[in-house]
């Protein structure tokens, strides 16, 4: 039988633990090849990658820096051959040392850094991901990981809410303007809940459970589902959507 991602080759921001991480991994055993790029490595990344020598790689990566994409996507496509599938999934809520902050008190300093990592650095993502497969001619995948707080509005969150809102609208455009292009590169958004990652203290874990009609939290696991599907030709007739993955909690 056929693995889902037989032969495609993905870059994945933001990859190293979490959500990204999970995302690897099932791409991997789907028959995919992946770069991961993020700024540092930790253990249960370095595992993955000596577990996966032949279809798993790291390249440092920070994704405001625009330089810095070119280069990742030169070598992925100098390391594999070519490029079917980006996923951004890179991202930050409040700067540490400052902590969530009612907009009348938020830095522009911890501003400026979640606006950079989450919606500029999807944006180059897409940019880039899209400009390689344009010039491939394969086509592609393009997946931008948001968030819930892309739909509804949580106090003292400006920046995130903004960042996470503004990376669903800029998924849309980008879908009109591969249409535009005709290139057959698909662009969609995906909304987690609240999942088990690094963003989500476990201290409040208890707290927010019975919020959850699901009854229970998120395991990144379940985010890498639906990016299968989405980096997969089972989705061929998706763009410009939006997939949230919350367990019921914007239903409500």
């Amino acid at each position: 039988m056929n693995k889902r991602l037989e032969g495609k080759v993905a870059i994945i921001s933001g990859g190293t633990c979490g959500i990204g991480l999970a995302i690897a991994k099932e791409f991997v055993k789907e028959g995919a090849r992946v770069v991961i790029g993020a700024r540092f490595k930790d253990e249960e990344c370095l595992e993955f990658l000596n577990e996966n020598p032949a279809d798993a790689d790291y390249m440092k990566l920070q994704v405001k820096d625009e330089d810095n994409w070119i280069k990742v996507v030169k070598d992925t496509v100098a390391k594999y051959g070519h490029l079917d599938i980006v996923v951004n999934d890179a991202g930050i809520g409040d700067k540490e040392g400052f902590g969530p902050q009612t907009i009348d008190r938020e830095s522009k300093e911890n501003w400026d850094e979640i606006i950079g990592v989450n919606l500029t650095g999807t944006f180059l993502g897409i940019k880039h991901g899209m400009a390689e497969m344009e010039k491939e001619g394969r086509g592609g995948s393009i997946i931008n990981i948001s968030s819930i707080e892309g739909f509804v509005g949580y106090s003292t969150a400006a920046a995130y809410n903004a960042s996470k809102g503004g990376v669903r609208l800029m998924t849309k455009s980008a879908a009109l303007d591969a249409g535009t292009l005709k290139n057959n590169v698909r662009v969609n958004s995906v909304h987690p809940g609240y999942v088990k990652t690094r963003i989500l203290p476990k201290d409040i874990w208890n707290q927010i459970t019975p919020t959850i009609p699901a009854g229970r939290i998120g395991e990144p696991k379940d985010i890498a589902g639906i990016c299968v599907f989405l980096g997969s030709d089972e989705s061929s007739y998706a763009t410009g959507a939006e997939f949230v993955i919350d367990g019921g909690v914007i239903a409500q």
